[in-house]
């Protein structure tokens, strides 16, 4: 009987952890969680989620754009730093001193005023637009508007994806600049002629969501190359993070989150037909 009551004591414990192996059972402690306004959406709703079966632990998301997200995991000033860049693409950050836990791919799409009329572009033109060439957007079969362009800050992942796969090198028309990707949103929506460029999480009805070369923007396209601006969500930690931080990581690789994911146009890593190394060569395009 002593054997049996034991035996209960050891296994019961062992078996509330299985059933919850994403989540660990810590009191008082806090992450922060720093970066890429694109992928902040997820990692906010997920941490609601996430801290509701723990004890005092508190889960700190913040935005602030890829770029400040690399430099402050890099610096031990916060527990995870989300980037839409590889580690290897920022200046100043050693990706040999941090590990990379890429999370999902999310597509970018260019967002234009209702009154522009406009439902497709061309490769070319939306280059045009951004590098400065058209100015209004009755050149380009729209309405008699003057292009007014939102760009998002240096240190965006999202500009910087944008621009790597859109302008192709070439730089950018000297514009306004929103630090987050809804405050670009909002602005499009309310000021004619203008135009920017959202992660897929952040469209809304408020604003056109024109093709490129015919290809609409949606997960679909994402996921075989044919939407060709997209990129990486990564989850960058410090080498050896913390328990908590471990436990945080694993819950957003469950099969909960990954529906989570779904539902707000994102794209699990593990749903894309072809991949993207950091140099830009897509592997498995057909």
């Amino acid at each position: 009987m002593k054997y049996k009551k034991l035996l209960s004591l050891l296994v019961l414990p062992i078996l509330a952890v299985s059933l919850s192996s994403c989540r660990i059972k810590i009191k008082g402690e806090q992450l922060t969680v720093v970066g890429s306004t694109a992928l902040q959406p997820l990692v906010e709703a997920a941490s609601d989620e996430y801290i509701q079966s723990l004890d005092g632990v508190f889960v700190n998301v913040q935005g602030g754009g890829s770029g400040t997200g690399l430099s402050e995991i890099q610096q031990g000033a916060v527990d995870i730093g989300m980037s839409d860049l590889f580690a290897e693409e920022k200046a100043g950050i050693d990706p040999k001193k941090l590990e990379d836990h890429r999370l999902l791919v999310t597509g970018i799409a260019p967002v234009v005023n209702k009154k522009v009329k406009v439902t497709n572009l061309t490769s070319k033109q939306l280059k045009d637009i951004f590098t400065g060439k058209v100015t209004n957007w009755r050149d380009i079969t729209g309405q008699d508007l003057p292009i007014i362009i939102v760009n998002r800050a240096n240190g965006s992942g999202t500009r910087y994806n944008f621009e790597k796969i859109v302008l192709k090198g070439q730089d950018a028309k000297s514009a306004q600049e929103q630090d987050s990707s809804g405050m670009a949103i909002s602005i499009v929506s309310s000021t004619p002629g203008a135009i920017s460029y959202v992660s897929f999480s952040y469209l809304k009805d408020s604003v056109l969501q024109p093709k490129v070369d015919g290809v609409k923007p949606t997960q679909a396209n994402v996921r075989n190359n044919r939407w060709k601006i997209w990129s990486y969500e990564h989850l960058y930690t410090q080498k050896n993070p913390s328990a908590l931080t471990r436990s945080f990581l694993n819950y957003l690789k469950s099969d909960e989150v990954t529906e989570m994911i779904k539902s707000m146009k994102y794209i699990p890593t593990s749903e894309m037909e072809v991949s993207r190394d950091v140099s830009g060569h897509v592997r498995g395009a057909k």
